[in-house]
């Protein structure tokens, strides 16, 4: 039974096919891993997003998240064993990951608080790091990547649905929280416990929803994944996050400009005036508050001055610790010894590199991204015109443009280690392996008779 091949849309150059071998047919046909690791790691995702236990109390004590984390990556440990298989993922982007960590374990003994290095490398950025490896190394087909975009997409919807009930319902910040300013709650989960969190955390699926809108056929399924998106830029405008606008500006932006490369112009200079007329409908104190991104001292929360403040701090520190820096997890107490105790972290992710691991380790950090932003590249480029990929370059496009929002939102956040990079990281390079599976050079077959004589010593 022939399969049949997705018609081309404006997300798509048209142009003839480059395949060279029968539609469905991968060039080094892989042994697929187990099914049980990828759920297990999908529950992972879910106790990560959503936090049920902050819901039911009595999971608490469960650790969830551990378990699910730990039975994903003993399964694959498993799988791979039971194989005689390897289990590490080849690759620049983990290699360069392997580094980033050996620098951090290198530069403890160097560390102002030695001990809370530790406690922080194993408490986070070793976490975040082995989901980037499961990550990398479970999601390796098409349909996997296209669950676990539908599975974020769907668990973005209770907080984008909690952000915009908080808004119109009053459901803000306490004065001292929000210092004059009504902003609302966080959602109550790890990684979006705050309203900048929040607003990351939307952007960075906000791509995949729409990768999922522009590769469905069915109506219904659009119109359902084009009401996601819309939540999700309600959500994070609700939030009055300067960096969530910006990000979003950013992610609109990228979409706009393939459109119009894409022959789609007259669409895209549609979506452009409908977003220009919307921004006058916005409340007056969300443009107040976005004003203050080019008017620092007209932030009358005071929190523009004390991030710029700590910038300083923290470039006044670097150049003084260029090499090991203040050791990781350590840069509130290198601001503290720098302008004074106040106890708080400098809001810029390529800072906090460079603060706690010097510029070696802000440069490892810089590889790394640029190499994970390649790999969704070199996936969308390769499924770019090959029918067998059709499914997955939406999909490599997004990825990449998450990718991007974070590289931009990391001038605004301070969540160096964190599973927000980590997380579309490891997507990212799973993305180029299920390219690479079909795109392979094949060996040419000989006959029968030429593959015997060539066999005989």
């Amino acid at each position: 039974m022939s399969r049949t091949i997705p018609q081309s849309g404006w997300w798509q150059n048209t142009g003839a096919p480059t395949a060279q071998r029968p539609v469905g047919t991968p060039a080094h046909p892989p042994v697929k891993n187990a099914a049980a690791p990828f759920w297990a790691l999908m529950v992972f995702t879910f106790v990560l997003l959503l936090s049920p236990q902050s819901l039911i109390p009595a999971l608490a004590p469960l650790h969830i998240a551990f378990v699910a984390a730990a039975l994903a990556a003993g399964l694959y440990l498993m799988q791979g064993f039971a194989r005689r298989s390897s289990v590490a993922r080849d690759g620049r982007e983990v290699r360069i990951a392997a580094c980033l960590v050996a620098w951090a374990v290198v530069t403890l003994p160097l560390s102002i608080w030695p001990g809370g290095s530790i406690a922080f490398l194993f408490g986070i950025y070793l976490k975040a790091l082995v989901i980037f490896w499961l990550l990398a190394s479970i999601v390796d087909s098409i349909g996997k990547l296209r669950i676990v975009a539908w599975g974020l997409s769907l668990m973005a919807l209770p907080l984008s649905a909690s952000a915009i009930m908080s808004f119109f319902s009053g459901g803000f910040q306490t004065e001292e929280l929000s210092r004059g300013l009504d902003r609302i709650m966080g959602y109550d989960a790890p990684l979006s416990g705050n309203p900048n969190d929040l607003a990351l955390m939307l952007n960075l699926i906000l791509p995949l929803t729409i990768a999922l809108f522009l590769g469905s056929r069915n109506l219904a399924v659009r119109m359902l994944l084009a009401a996601f998106a819309c939540m999700d830029v309600v959500a994070i405008i609700a939030s009055y996050s300067r960096g969530g606008f910006l990000v979003l500006g950013v992610i609109g932006a990228v979409y706009l400009f393939r459109m119009y490369r894409r022959g789609r112009r007259g669409a895209a200079l549609i979506l452009a005036v409908l977003m220009l007329v919307s921004v006058p409908l916005l409340p007056s104190s969300y443009l107040g508050r976005l004003s203050t991104i080019v008017d620092i001292h007209a932030d009358q929360t005071n929190s523009a001055q004390v991030r710029l403040g700590d910038s300083i701090a923290a470039a006044s520190y670097i150049v003084r610790h260029p090499i090991a820096g203040a050791g990781i997890g350590n840069n509130i107490l290198a601001l503290n010894a720098t302008r004074g105790t106040t106890w708080t972290m400098v809001h810029n992710v390529y800072l906090v590199y460079a603060v706690e691991l010097g510029l070696p380790g802000l440069a490892l950090f810089l590889l790394l991204l640029k190499a994970c932003l390649n790999s969704a590249r070199d996936a969308r480029c390769a499924a770019e015109d090959n029918p067998e990929l059709a499914e997955l370059f939406p999909l490599a496009e997004a990825l990449g443009v998450s990718l991007l929002a974070f590289a931009v939102a990391g001038f605004f956040y301070p969540d160096a280690y964190q599973f927000y990079f980590y997380y579309f990281a490891g997507l990212a390079v799973a993305a180029k392996s299920i390219a690479a599976q079909v795109t392979a050079p094949v060996a040419p077959r000989l006959p029968a008779f030429e593959a015997g004589w060539s066999a005989s010593p």
